[in-house]
């Protein structure tokens, strides 16, 4: 027997979303649309049904009778229908292990070293997502996540992995073309390599100098860049000189790609931390495994957790 009527099956979740906030604007930020997106996906339900859901003021949004009473009956099959496909989905993903970072994280720490894991581990799925701009680390849709914080994230159980240290590196092929690069000073001589990302956590030039107590200079040429590990892939292709975060390059400082121009560095008080959602999944086998196995992965030289944390 066909299911019917059966009302605009996106509409639900936006519904959904927008009576329980009272807003379209918190339930736009948690679905990661727009606020028109919303208020057109309820205008849409709305114009189905024939009722109006809400009511709205210059100052309030309220729900009407018709829409109280329809959201109870949308959240509880929504609640059942999510209930289903989690059970579908923890079944067949048992032996899958999904790790949340960035991507700097991702393709400079993390997937040169999965491999090994990998052959150890040949039953266990890896699945490896990367997210630059997270607001809310609790949110995330993973077992496991790796970022560099300098505040321990709320409802989550938070491991420090690793401090870092953060110093100038170019490729020796630019060094030789630089050969009156012999020191601090002379690095504004150079083309800097310049992460261009206002919401990354992450220590920039300026920052630098500063916190190194180095009076600040300014480089002759600037190549801005939206990516960490686009960037240093440009410090490898020898276009300048980059700031590089120890544990991220250290492959390609042990291989001789990268080398450091001046030995000036920053010691940073925050840390790379392995962060796991409260409740959720942490207690399967496969999580467990690769927590293991990347806990061996840590440097030997581990420093005591920051007192921010």
């Amino acid at each position: 027997m066909k299911i019917q009527p059966l009302p605009p099956l996106n509409s639900l979740v936006a519904f959904e979303a927008a009576a329980r906030h009272l807003s379209f604007t918190l339930a736009a930020s948690e679905l990661n649309v727009t606020q028109g997106a919303i208020s057109r996906q309820v205008r849409l339900l709305e114009d189905y049904l024939g009722k109006s859901l809400f009511e709205r003021t210059t100052r309030a949004m309220n729900l009407t009778p018709t829409g109280s009473q329809y959201h109870e009956t949308v959240r509880e099959a929504l609640l059942q229908l999510a209930g289903a496909t989690g059970e579908i989905r923890n079944w067949r993903g048992e032996q899958q292990v999904t790790v949340a970072t960035s991507t700097a994280m991702a393709s400079l720490w993390l997937l040169p070293k999965v491999a090994d894991f990998q052959r150890d581990h040949e039953d266990i799925d890896l699945r490896i997502i990367a997210h630059d701009h997270v607001k809310d680390y609790s949110r995330l849709d993973c077992d496991l996540a790796l970022y560099y914080c300098r505040t321990a994230p709320k409802d989550m159980q938070v491991t420090p992995l690793f401090s870092e240290e953060v110093f100038p590196v170019c490729s020796p092929g630019y060094l030789a073309k630089h050969p009156e690069l012999l020191g601090i000073e002379q690095l504004a001589g150079c083309t800097w390599l310049w992460l261009e990302d206002p919401h990354r956590d992450w220590v920039g030039w300026p920052e630098w100098f500063r916190r190194t107590g180095l009076a600040a200079l300014e480089p002759r040429h600037r190549v801005k860049i939206n990516s960490y590990s686009m960037l240093i892939q440009s410090a490898l292709n020898g276009q300048g000189v980059a700031l590089a975060w120890n544990n991220l390059v250290n492959d390609h400082l042990e291989t001789g790609a990268l080398v450091r121009p001046v030995t000036e560095m920053l010691a940073t008080e925050a840390q790379f931390c392995l962060l796991e959602p409260l409740g959720r999944g942490s207690n399967r086998q496969s999580v467990r495994q690769f927590r293991d196995w990347l806990m061996a992965e840590l440097p030997t030289t581990d420093a005591e957790p920051p007192a921010s944390f």
